[in-house]
């Protein structure tokens, strides 16, 4: 047995940690040195005190000089470089007896903890106690647990390279040796780890009992009736115990004048005077120096809220912290000069406690809601409402102040439990009385009268206070109240500290969520002096900065409302040590089931999956803008070497990510084969994009730059990607083509061998005119213009001898596609001009434009004889006939 009574002390030493790496880090270094020895040096040196039964009691069938005889025998001359191997082999058991000693020290400290829970009459510290130092060793040995991995991992992987135990024939002695070797190794770890585990599991039940025990406890504490306020058993107690509890304030009295003759010295004295003036100066200064230092001008109308929310904590802090100094200095002093009985102090604490507390409430009730300053008011209330939240909350906390510093004084002079009992009953009784004057004044009293039928019903609130609040109220106040009266002494009271406490919180987190706002979330949205500097130092975008304001204000946000949760949580028996275990649990890992999710190891997967993606983006940028524009390759190319490497490095990238989260290729290989269905169905449009997009980057019969045809689109391609190609069209238009339309269909690239380009116009010339001489023209034309190639050269089709013209059609080779637009504008300035002044094409007259409509004499007439019998007299034209001269205008229409 390694169990000894100093090894159940040290969970609460310092040093537990360092041990416990150290012990680990020469088990880790210990095992790795036979094996990664060369085979003729692990027969020279076998280790012999490795399989010993003593190392730990996992191979006991072994002869303990079986080894040591084999050591003489298998000595080389090659075994010389391998010289410190024995050494480590030979010190190998006692480290790992050092790490089971530390397992066995934890687990006596464990069993010790778990006897201790079984006791019946434990306080909450006791059991807090309990839990820290079962968390404690838990953690050590979770630490252990994952340090021994690793050196469990690579003994298994040495001991797979010797493959299976032949069967049929006998291995070598070396084989055997060292197979016997590893095999232990491996057996060793396994079973240290499995042993850890183990005590891992116990820990965590002993930290769950503990929960459960202070949870019922705080419940059963929390329900527990006293006799109740409104029978005659209780004041009947009460009268009988006032004798004796007023003997015991008298007593406290004498004792307290015993100390002053006995210790009030001149100076003790003249130090508890000095404090209780200057805690008098503070308090009664501090209303004068809040006003003033909040800097509020009352004359401004329109303050910002920027203003405002400076001006609201600094009228916080500056009604607050000098109240808190004052009680402190008082209570310092009380304490130093031993002028109290020690068991009076803790009432000199709740009084002075209790003087800071209203003065924190006054500062929050003024900074927040500012009932003398509207315009400096942080909170959407009015001003009626602003007054009674104030009047209301300060009564609160003096009743409150006083019903502590009673049951203090109770406390302090042992006052019988029927009395406490009453004190608080009382002190339960009368804030829910307050409260409910206070939530009777917030009601409703605006008189409108409406024109409409039935009793009147207002249809607004003048007060600020929503419906829920009010109503939450008013069932605050029915269970504080009949919870007193019929004898939940301890649930009212636990109640109406739930009830200040949640206030002051949500007081506070509404203050903190609008600073937020303001000072982190405005600086960077606004123009204000930060955003721009950062603008002008970092080149960051205006939006950029938008971005990471929402970002920053909705982090910020996500702790502070984390943080208001544990506090709210926090008098229902719920700590920190409660929360960081939960956290700690679901960061590092809880199962479901069988599987084991980490969040911790998702996170960093995902990391590293961002930090891979943001590196293959930096890898394609530089190839992209520095060196394949170095190179010889055309656009075409140089986009498909980018693009394959940006996927490349993707698929890295992804690898590392579920390598480190325990993804091997054969769990991978199971998901892809369950997947297929789905991609075979629901996905086979994707997947047959994604290998067009492979096979246009292989094959590339579309490059980036190309000017293509693709239905009624043409364009130049700009972006080839694995499932879709954008093209650009001429009016700046974005057109994205699936990459199997592009395999599959047809498409017209006019830059597939080269960039030339053959484009063409029509020319008609007058039917009088020399043919020859025409073409000749147009062909000079043709030849002078420099985007046009000389060979093949341009050429003149005679297409067409028409009734009144002769048509042309001019075909020449441009050396960019890219310029057709431009060179069939240039061509048909050139040829207008060039045939025009040789008068080939004839000016256009005003005369050609007229076309005489005829044949519509009967329809004249027709419409004539309509008018006539309706009355409608025809016009008569000067000339004596009625509507001829409309009529023929209305026969003709004039083109110029």
């Amino acid at each position: 047995m390694h169990r000894t009574p100093a090894r159940t002390r040290t969970p609460r030493g310092g040093a537990r940690p360092s041990l416990t790496l150290a012990l680990l880090a020469a088990l880790v270094l210990g095992i790795p040195a036979g094996a990664a020895r060369p085979a003729f040096a692990q027969a020279a040196a076998p280790a012999p005190a490795e399989t010993k039964p003593a190392a730990g009691s996992l191979t006991p069938g072994k002869a303990p000089d079986a080894k040591p005889e084999a050591k003489p025998e298998t000595k080389t001359p090659a075994a010389a470089p391998a010289g410190a191997a024995p050494h480590a082999q030979a010190e190998l058991p006692e480290q790992f007896k050092a790490v089971r000693a530390k397992i066995d020290a934890a687990k006596a400290e464990l069993d010790a903890r778990e006897k201790q829970l079984g006791h019946t009459d434990l306080t909450v510290a006791d059991l807090t106690a309990i839990r820290d130092s079962a968390a404690t060793v838990t953690d050590e040995i979770r630490t252990l647990v994952t340090r021994l991995d690793a050196p469990l991992e690579a003994a298994r992987e040495r001991l797979a390279q010797l493959g299976p135990k032949p069967k049929d024939t006998q291995e070598s002695a070396d084989v055997a040796e060292q197979r016997v070797e590893r095999e232990a190794a491996v057996t060793r770890i396994d079973e240290t780890q499995r042993l850890a585990r183990s005590l891992v599991v116990q820990g965590d039940q002993i930290v769950d009992r503990v929960s459960n025990r202070r949870r019922e406890s705080f419940t059963r504490d929390l329900f527990q009736r006293s006799q109740p306020l409104v029978g005659a058993g209780l004041w009947t107690k009460v009268m009988g115990d006032v004798p004796r509890d007023t003997r015991a304030l008298q007593s406290a009295v004498s004792d307290i004048g015993l100390l002053f003759s006995r210790n009030g010295s001149l100076a003790n004295l003249l130090f508890l005077g000095l404090a209780f003036g200057i805690s008098v100066a503070l308090y009664f200064g501090r209303r004068n120096i809040a006003p003033k230092g909040a800097r509020r001008d009352a004359g401004k109308a329109d303050p910002s809220r920027r203003a405002v929310m400076l001006a609201a904590w600094r009228v916080i802090l500056l009604g607050t912290v000098p109240a808190v100094a004052g009680s402190y200095a008082v209570y310092y002093a009380l304490d130093s000069t031993n002028l109290l009985p020690s068991r009076l102090l803790p009432v000199a604490a709740a009084i002075l406690g209790g003087l800071a507390f209203i003065a924190f409430v006054e500062a929050l009730c003024d900074g927040l809601l500012s009932p003398e300053k509207p315009a400096w008011r942080p909170a959407p209330v009015s001003d009626a409402a602003a007054t009674r939240l104030t009047r209301l909350a300060v009564g609160i906390a003096t009743v409150i102040t006083v019903v502590k510093s009673v049951e203090a004084l109770n406390s302090g002079i042992s006052a019988a439990l029927p009395i406490s009992i009453a004190t608080r009953g009382l002190g339960a009784v009368a804030t829910a009385l307050i409260l409910a004057v206070g939530l009777h004044r917030f009601a409703d009293t605006e008189q409108e009268e409406e024109a409409c039928f039935g009793p009147y019903v207002p249809t607004k609130t003048t007060t600020g206070i929503g419906g829920p609040a009010r109503l939450l109220g008013w069932a605050a106040v029915a269970l504080i109240g009949l919870g007193a009266l019929v004898g939940y002494v301890a649930f009212a009271a636990f109640l109406i500290d739930q009830l200040i406490w949640d206030a002051a919180v949500l007081v506070l987190l509404y203050l903190l969520v609008q600073s937020v706002d303001i000072f982190v979330g405005r600086a960077l949205s606004d123009e204000t002096r930060l955003a721009t500097t950062l603008q002008a130092n970092t080149g960051l975008r205006k939006r950029s900065l938008n971005q990471i304001s929402v970002l920053a204000t909705g982090a910020a946000r996500l702790v502070l409302f984390l943080a208001a949760a544990v506090l709210v949580l926090a008098p229902w028996g719920l700590d920190s040590t409660d929360i960081l275990s939960s956290v700690r649990q679901a960061f590092f890992g809880f199962k479901v089931g069988d599987v084991t999710i980490s969040l911790s190891s998702i996170a960093l997967g995902i990391g590293i999956l961002v930090v891979g993606v943001f590196i293959t983006r930096g890898v394609q940028r530089w190839l992209e803008n520095t060196y394949l524009p170095a190179t010889d390759l055309d656009a075409g190319l140089r986009n498909s070497i980018t693009t394959v490497a940006g996927y490349c490095g993707f698929l890295i990238a992804l690898a590392l990510a579920f390598s480190y989260l325990g993804l091997s290729l054969e769990k991978l290989t199971i998901v892809a084969g369950a997947l297929s269905v789905g991609i075979g169905f629901g996905l086979q449009s994707i997947v047959n994009n994604f290998v067009s997009g492979l096979l246009l980057l292989w094959e590339r019969p579309i490059r980036v730059g190309d000017q293509v045809v693709i239905g009624d689109s043409e364009g130049i391609v700009k972006r080839i990607s694995v499932r879709s190609t954008e093209i650009q069209t001429f009016d700046r238009s974005a057109v994205i083509v699936p990459n199997s339309n592009l395999i599959s269909g047809v498409v017209k690239n006019r830059v597939r061998g080269d960039r030339t380009g053959r484009v063409s116009i029509t020319v008609s010339v007058l039917r009088n005119q020399d043919p020859v001489r025409a073409a000749e023209m147009i062909t000079a034309c043709a030849q002078a213009h420099s985007d046009i190639l000389k060979e093949p050269p341009p050429r003149v089709v005679f297409k067409k001898i028409g009734d009144p013209f002769l048509e042309f059609e001019l075909l020449v080779w441009i050396v960019d596609v890219s310029l057709g637009q431009k060179v069939v504008t240039d061509l048909n300035f050139s040829v207008f001009a060039t045939l025009s002044g040789a008068g080939f094409i004839p000016p256009l007259g005003p005369g050609s434009s007229i076309v005489t409509v005829q044949g519509l004499d009967t329809m004249q007439s027709a419409m004539g004889e309509i008018a006539s019998r309706f009355g409608i007299t025809a016009p008569v034209s000067e000339g004596g006939e009625p509507g001829r001269a409309q009529r023929d205008r209305g026969l003709r229409s004039a083109g110029g």
